[in-house]
């Protein structure tokens, strides 16, 4: 009578549910030691409180909220980079790839072999970025180009693989 253990499959479940949990709890920790940083511990920042009411919506304990906020006013909160790395993907849709980092020399590498590895390169500050309006919600595409079925398919996979990498918070293309 194998595999019909109840336990096991919601075991499974959990489990995959929870990674997924632990994920975006992480990115938003992140982006609450920022603020918090710049703000200087004070709640009622208004950027701060943004990223704090983002984290309830994802339903993140307050105690995951509070530690965050206590890290970032911390002497021993390493210094959190705001990085936007710039590439072309299939069918010269350009890609913005906003990253929070806490070692550049660290990240830049990781994403330079994350993309080598689908058979792109990082293209030098700017090149991409034209294609791109800066918003209070991130990026927005200026400019779209159309691709084909294949394209958007292999594009499709790159920005999984891209948005899978820890430091990366956000990835923009301009594809149509």
């Amino acid at each position: 009578m194998s595999g019909h253990n109840k336990w096991s499959q919601i075991k499974h479940k959990k489990g995959a549910s929870d990674a997924m949990k632990s994920k975006v709890w992480g990115k938003l920790a992140k982006r609450i030691i920022v603020e918090s940083k710049i703000a200087g511990g004070d709640v009622t920042s208004p950027t701060l409180r943004t990223w704090i009411e983002k984290a309830k919506a994802a339903n993140m304990p307050k105690d995951n909220i509070d530690r965050a906020v206590k890290k970032g006013i911390s002497n021993d909160a390493g210094a959190m980079d705001s990085v936007v790395y710039e590439t072309y993907g299939p069918g010269g849709a350009a890609i913005l790839i906003e990253a929070l980092t806490d070692n550049r020399n660290r990240t830049a590498p990781e994403i330079k072999h994350l993309l080598s590895e689908r058979g792109l390169e990082l293209a030098s500050p700017g090149s991409a970025a034209w294609a791109f309006q800066k918003t209070n919600d991130g990026y927005e595409a200026k400019t779209t180009v159309p691709l084909s079925e294949a394209d958007t398919e292999e594009l499709m996979k790159i920005l999984e693989a891209i948005d899978a990498h820890d430091d990366v918070e956000d990835v923009y293309t301009n594809a149509a």
